[in-house]
Formats: C-alpha cells, sequence, structure tokens
C-alpha cells in the first residue's frame, strides 16, 4: 500500500512559507485526515507544532524525500468543502494574494487559531456500542460540554477519530464549532420540572403559603420548560422563588444553547403579491433556464418589483431543497431586505455583514454551515456563506463599487459568485437599474440572459426629473445651497405632509479650510488631503485616516484671522434645511450618523413611520430603500462625482443620478426629482435626466474603446508605499525596471507600451505613508503571465532586503484607478 500525503497550509505570514508542505500521513491516521480539516503539523528546524489546513490529499512515492509526518488532526470532519477549498486556491491565483488571505475568508468568522471542535451527545437511545464508544459517551456527558482534543487525550487510543466518527455516524454524537476565548457560545439558563409526576403530586411538596411556587410550578407543567429570564417575566418570581423550588429538588436548571440574535422578533409577514406580465415572464424564463447553470441581468427600472420576482423564485429553490445567497451593496439595505425577506421566509433567513459583533457573526456562520437556514442575507462576504447545497446567488444593484473588496484580497464579488456557481452548479441573478458597463457589455456577448422591466409596479409613473444649471441661479443672484426651484418644492411637500430626500454625496459641513489672504490650505500632516470641517465638534477631520484638530482662527502659515470655509457637505445641507424650513423633521444618514450599532435601523424606522420630513444623506440612501411617501429628491450637486479623473466618472454620475431619483414616487404619489448642476450638457446627466440606460451606454462604451479601458483590456494597480519617500521612488523604479526586463525576455513588446508609472498616487501621502503608482492596461490573452510577471516580482519577494520598509498594493481591475 502506498504512503498517504497531504499538502498543508500552515499558519505563518511570512512570504518564504506562502505554499503548501507535503506532510506524510500515518497507517493509523489514515481514516482520520481529510482536506479541509485543520491539523497539527512539526515545523522548522526545532519541530515547532503548528496550525495548518489540509488543501490535497494524495498517493506518496517518492521514496528518497525524508518528510514529516502530520502530529494530529483537530477536527473529526472537515471544516471546509472540496468546493470552498477550489475557491480559495482560485482567488489566491486571480487576486495575487496569499493562501492565508485566501483562506481567511471562508473560515469561520474570528481567529484561526482559537476555533474548536465541541462534542455533544444527543438524547437517543444507547444500543450496540462498544467499550471504546460506551467510555466516550461516558466521558462527554459527565464533562457536559466537551473539547474533541480533550476526549482524545482522555482515551489515548491511536483510533479515537475513527470511533467518534462511528458515534456520529450512529447519531449518537454530533459536533460543533467554538472559538475558545474571543467568542464563547451563549448559554442562558434552562428551567424544567425534575420528574414526570403529575402536577398535583408535585405541587403536594409546596406549602399551600408558596403561592409564588405554586405559581411557578403550574407555568412550567403547561409550558413543559422555559428560560429564566422569560420565567421570570411572566410569573413576576424572583430568583430566590426558582433557587427554592431548585433546593426542593421540584425542578431543574440546565444551560441551554441560543443563538444571538441579530433579527429582530417584531417583524411583520411580508406578503405574496401577485406578478405582473413583465415580472411573471421573467420569473417564468428564469425558472425554466435555473438549473442549467446560467446567469442572468434583471435590468428594472427603479420600484419595477424585483425584490418580489427574488424572493418568490427563492422560494422554488426551497421547495427544490437548495441553498440562497442574497448580496446587498450597503448595510443600510439591510434593515429593510431583512424585514422582507423573513417577513416571507421566517426563521429561515441568516444575516451576514460587518456591523454585527464576532460572536453574532459566528453563529449565523454555525447557522448556515450546520443547515438550519437555506437563505443568507448580507453584503460582499456573504458570498462566501458555507452553505452545502447551493442552488443560486442573487446579486441585487450589482452595479455598486462596493462589490469589489478594498482590503486584501481585493476579490470582485461577482466574480467569486460566478466562479462558484460554475463550481457548484448554481444560477446567478444580478439585479439593478443601472447595470455596469461590464456587465451590459457582457449581456450583449451572449454571456448573460437579459430582461428588462420597464415598467413600475401598478404603472406608477417615474419622476419627472428636473436640471437645474446653479450658474444661472448665480447670475441671478441666488447665492444659496438652494436653487429657487429645488426650495419652493421642498415648501410645497411639507405642507402637503409629504416626505423629502435631499441627498449630497460629501459628508461633513465644509470640504476644505483656506486663508483668504495666503491662500494657504489645511492639509492632514499624514495624508496628502484637504481636512473637512465637522461643525458640531468644531473640529476639521481627515476622512483618510481619521486624524481630527480644533479648528484654527488664524492662519497657521500667516497669522491672519482670514481663515474661510469652503464647499458643502451634508452637516452645512442639514444646517441650512433646518434654517430655512424650522418646522420640519430633519434627519442626517452618512458615516458619521451610523457608527452605533442599530443607527441605520433606528433611521430607517423613523422615516419609514413618517416621524421625518426631510432626509439628507451620502449614497447609502440612494438605492434600495423604499419609503411610499417620498415624492420629492432633490441632488444638492450632480458634479461631485463626474469631476473626478477617473475613466468611471460619467457612469459613476448616470448611476447615482437614475439611484436616487428612484426613490421619489414609489407610493400612491408622484415624484419629483430636481438635480442641481454646473454642468447641465453633459450627455450623462441628460441620459439621466430621460432615464434612458442603452442611451448611455451606447455613448459610454464608444469611449472605453477609443481609450482602450475595461471592456476592452484589463487594468492592474501595483501602489508602492511606505513611511520614507526616497525608499518608496526607489523601490517603484526598481520593480517597474524588473518588470520591463520579464517583458524583453518573452518579446511582449505589447505590454511594455501599456505601462504607466511610477508615478505619485492621485493623494500621495495617506496615513503616513507616501504613495507611488504604477498602472498596467492588459488584454485577456496577456492577463495570466503579467500577474506571474508581478507575483514573482513583488509577492515572492517581498521579504527581501531590497524591498524592506516598502509595502505592495496590487489591484487587478480596481473599482477606481484614483
Amino acid at each position: 500500500m502506498e504512503n498517504l500525503a497531504a499538502q498543508v497550509i500552515i499558519y505563518n505570514n511570512s512570504s518564504k512559507t506562502d505554499k503548501p508542505f507535503t506532510y506524510l500521513i500515518e497507517d493509523r491516521m489514515k481514516d482520520n485526515i481529510q482536506e479541509g480539516m485543520r491539523v497539527a503539523v512539526p515545523f522548522g528546524v526545532g519541530n515547532r507544532i503548528i496550525q495548518g489546513i489540509v488543501v490535497r490529499i494524495f498517493e506518496w512515492k517518492d521514496k528518497t524525500k525524508n518528510l514529516k509526518y502530520i502530529a494530529d488532526a483537530l477536527d473529526f470532519e472537515p471544516i471546509l468543502s472540496k468546493n470552498m477549498i477550489e475557491l480559495s486556491l482560485w482567488m489566491r491565483e486571480n487576486y495575487l494574494c496569499s493562501y492565508l488571505d485566501a483562506f481567511h475568508l471562508v473560515m469561520p468568522p474570528g481567529d484561526f487559531k482559537e476555533i474548536r471542535t465541541v462534542l455533544n451527545v444527543n438524547n437517543v437511545p444507547l444500543k450496540n456500542l462498544t467499550k471504546e464508544e460506551e467510555k466516550i459517551v461516558g466521558y462527554i456527558n459527565q464533562k457536559g460540554k466537551c473539547y474533541l482534543d480533550d476526549v482524545k487525550k482522555f482515551m489515548d487510543h491511536e483510533n479515537a477519530n475513527k470511533i467518534i466518527n462511528n458515534l456520529k455516524k450512529k447519531n449518537i454524537v454530533y459536533n460543533t464549532l467554538e472559538i475558545e476565548t474571543k467568542i464563547n457560545k451563549k448559554l442562558e439558563k434552562y428551567i424544567s420540572l425534575s420528574s414526570n409526576q403529575s402536577k398535583d403530586d408535585i405541587l403536594k411538596d409546596i406549602s399551600s403559603r408558596g403561592k409564588k411556587q405554586i405559581e411557578v410550578v403550574n407555568y412550567l407543567y403547561k409550558k413543559k420548560g422555559a428560560f429564566i429570564k422569560n420565567l421570570m417575566e411572566d410569573t413576576k418570581a424572583s430568583y430566590q422563588t426558582i433557587k427554592a423550588l431548585a433546593d426542593k429538588g421540584l425542578i431543574k436548571v440546565t444551560e441551554t444553547e441560543v443563538f444571538r440574535n441579530v433579527i429582530k422578533s417584531d417583524i411583520s409577514p411580508y406578503k405574496r403579491f401577485k406578478l405582473t406580465p413583465e415580472q411573471l415572464k421573467c420569473f417564468n424564463t428564469i425558472l425554466d433556464d435555473i438549473n442549467k447553470n446560467g446567469s442572468f441581468l434583471i435590468h428594472g427600472v427603479t420600484g419595477s418589483g424585483k425584490t418580489e420576482i427574488y424572493l418568490q423564485i427563492i422560494e422554488e429553490m426551497i421547495k427544490a431543497g437548495k441553498d440562497t445567497i442574497v448580496l446587498v451593496p450597503e448595510i443600510s439595505l439591510t434593515p429593510q431586505t431583512i424585514e422582507r425577506f423573513v417577513g416571507r421566509f421566517g426563521s429561515n433567513v441568516a444575516v451576514l455583514h460587518s456591523k454585527l459583533s464576532y460572536g453574532e457573526r459566528f453563529d449565523e456562520w454555525r447557522k448556515i454551515k450546520e443547515g438550519k437556514v437555506k437563505i443568507a442575507i448580507g453584503a460582499r462576504s456573504a458570498v462566501f456563506a458555507p452553505f452545502n447545497n447551493l442552488g443560486l446567488i442573487i446579486i441585487d444593484e450589482e452595479h455598486e463599487t462596493s462589490y469589489k473588496s478594498g482590503m486584501n484580497p481585493k476579490y470582485s464579488a461577482y466574480e467569486v459568485a460566478r466562479k462558484r456557481c460554475d463550481m457548484e452548479g448554481s444560477s446567478l441573478i444580478l439585479g439593478t437599474a443601472t447595470p455596469s458597463v461590464e456587465t451590459y457589455n457582457s449581456v450583449l456577448n451572449g454571456e448573460i440572459k437579459l430582461f428588462v422591466l420597464k415598467k413600475r409596479i401598478n404603472n406608477k409613473k417615474m419622476p419627472v426629473m428636473d436640471i437645474i444649471d446653479m450658474r444661472e441661479e448665480l447670475n441671478n443672484g441666488n447665492n444659496s445651497i438652494f436653487s429657487r426651484k429645488l426650495y419652493r418644492e421642498i415648501e410645497e411637500n411639507l405642507k402637503e405632509g409629504k416626505q423629502t430626500i435631499l441627498f449630497l454625496n460629501r459628508r461633513g459641513y465644509s470640504t476644505f479650510v483656506s486663508c483668504r489672504k495666503c491662500g494657504y490650505v489645511i492639509k492632514c500632516k499624514s495624508c496628502d488631503i484637504t481636512m473637512t470641517y465637522h461643525i458640531q465638534e468644531n473640529k476639521l477631520k481627515c476622512h483618510y485616516c481619521g486624524k481630527e484638530m480644533i479648528a484654527p482662527k488664524i492662519c497657521p502659515k500667516c497669522g491672519s484671522n482670514y481663515i474661510k470655509y469652503f464647499g458643502i457637505g451634508t452637516q452645512k445641507v442639514e444646517e441650512q434645511v433646518k434654517k430655512y424650513f424650522p418646522k420640519a423633521s430633519v434627519e442626517r444618514m452618512d458615516t458619521d450618523t451610523v457608527t452605533k450599532k442599530g443607527s441605520h435601523e433606528k433611521i430607517f424606522g423613523r422615516m419609514k413611520r413618517g416621524e421625518t420630513d426631510i432626509l439628507i444623506g451620502t449614497q447609502m440612501i440612494s438605492k434600495g430603500l423604499d419609503f411610499p411617501n417620498v415624492t420629492l429628491v432633490g441632488i444638492i450637486a450632480a458634479d461631485t462625482s463626474l469631476n473626478l479623473p477617473d475613466y468611471r466618472s460619467s457612469e459613476r454620475t448616470f448611476q447615482l443620478l437614475t439611484q436616487v431619483a428612484g426613490r421619489a414616487g414609489r407610493g400612491d404619489f408622484e415624484g419629483r426629482v430636481i438635480v442641481q448642476t454646473y454642468n447641465p450638457e453633459h450627455f450623462s446627466i441628460q441620459m439621466a435626466k430621460d432615464y434612458n440606460y442603452e442611451g448611455f451606454f451606447d455613448r459610454e462604451i464608444l469611449l472605453r474603446k477609443e481609450f482602450e479601458f475595461p471592456p476592452f483590456t484589463n487594468i492592474l494597480s501595483i501602489i508602492v508605499y511606505g513611511k520614507e519617500k526616497e525608499r518608496v521612488i526607489n523601490v517603484s523604479k526598481d520593480i517597474h525596471s524588473e518588470i520591463i526586463k520579464n517583458l524583453e525576455f518573452i518579446y511582449d513588446y505589447n505590454l511594455i507600451g501599456n505601462i504607466y508609472g511610477p508615478n505619485p498616487a492621485l493623494i500621495e501621502k495617506i496615513k503616513d505613508n507616501y504613495r507611488w503608482q504604477i498602472l498596467f492596461k492588459c488584454p485577456d490573452e496577456d492577463l495570466f503571465q503579467l500577474k506571474d510577471i508581478i507575483r514573482r516580482v513583488c509577492i515572492n519577494n517581498r521579504d527581501d532586503k531590497k524591498y524592506r520598509g516598502v509595502k505592495f498594493n496590487i489591484d487587478i481591475n480596481p473599482s477606481s484607478i484614483l
């Protein structure tokens, strides 16, 4: 019999250990080690025991190499499925990240090293057990809560894993995961009657004067048991009453695990709507093709009922026994999405996003892993939800840039979803009113099937959009941030008891502070960026590194008192709204107001209940939210995204205007949209005015082709950064030179001609780190070759002395090249 060997990714961040290490598996452990398990292995000269994860098992025929053996298995079943292992390996290659960075995404939330396996005994008859099995069951029952490694130490048996596996197959033992120190299972005391006697027999042991004790027994007899919190609330019994019953042996107190509840318990049922002919055609066609591993785009105007189509397709997936992942771009969208999905599917829903605590995220992850739910809803990282029978992934608002990670690995949730669907035989549904240029181009190339919803539900009209030229307002003596028309419309809306949304994609009060005498602009000392004035704290803040300073009254450079605040942010809009409309109830929703847990839900709730007249916000209010009483949307400055030096600026402007406009007129009343701009002739603004996506795409795709931008090429960005400016510059030049040499070696002069830089990044300094950038334009056929060169030059050598003091930020097709 051949030796078995395993490829193990070890838990070490060094570039020199960023590779699979091969270990032999002893004969006694061959039945215990599987792909996807965590193992303990000896490593290095001193054979220090460290953790790793098995990614491949194969036959080892080379007798000449003196390999080490795996020391032990830390699990008795895989923590990762083979599909998730394959997905991680694919991400490592595709996004030029380390093995650990890729595997971190698919592991349970929390620290890898702190995850332990807990064994429990099911309440089933114990029949035909061997002596070893009886010994294990007795030990677990005695301990109550028992770790796998403790059981193995107690058994001191080479086949301990095999015995435990047999117990699991007999449904006598089951396992769960626990994060040992940071996150523990949430336990609550559970109270039940201690015997199966009749109620009258139990009450004989209680004095007639113990009325509260009698009430507790009656309650428990009726309920068959209750958590102590519910028992005390319902019976108004004190802890002393419960303790007295326990001392008499009439009740027993046990600790039972409860999942941390991240979903509100007061969510009303969300009724099922009859689909319109447009929706029904879309629904039926997708259902016919959904088992063919297809990709679909639902291109529906805002308010056309895309969510109802999702819900009814998911109903069919549940009937077929399959699981669904639903991605939304912003945490601010999850409250409303959760309400609809939980209102329809109840406890069959899990939620995954970054605002949850570690414990909450871990509990939700376990619900999915253990098959307790069929639907996972969340932001970008929910694409890794550990379902075992995935049938469908839905990406709502697919155009959103938040689906692209800004941290290593810099993955695209859309690309990962597509890869996962390919691996698992699942389908992918994209939904949006404003598809990304790349997605719509894939539709035209026949890679994605298109469904168009041109009408709103109940044939509601799209809101009329008025474009206001703010240059004319200024020429006519209006220096206010509100055009005269927007002011009149807000006033009229308040009189009619309707709600208004005002959008500005800049938070803070003023966007920069300058001296009118010498022209000095106050910048963050750690970042090459102007500081934003926040009036409530009277502080200047850097929105990149978070540094703050008290707003100066005199110029730090010339000492004059001619300090002036320029530009506007959401705080200034809020101040002006309160000034002009003092009786209105005004709310602001931006990064500054939603820092506390649950703040999204509170603002959303007040708006939904009609307690807020005017909601002011950044892009987090631009999509997905559905408030029937909002009839007016005002876009304070449409040029904010248009003026950015980025090839996607026109696309983002069109998307933002269309999405924000879609918040108006979703109820029984028609909506109006006022767009204020200094560039009213721009094609993205004109096309947004008419909700003409096809017209916008036709203009934009010609520009992309002319200037060779995606989807006609790939863009790769390398940012070299570090504390020492000269070192950053020199390393950038060295990197550039090394890549050129590698390309010359393979005679790829076309790629050499499409390298830009090294140059200072647009924001040259962030968090005390100087930043230089190299950009590449690369066609699909050369992408693998270029990635391979970048990996060799930048990643495999990142621990070399010549790169000491600098780091690399590598991004493939970044959402922005700024």
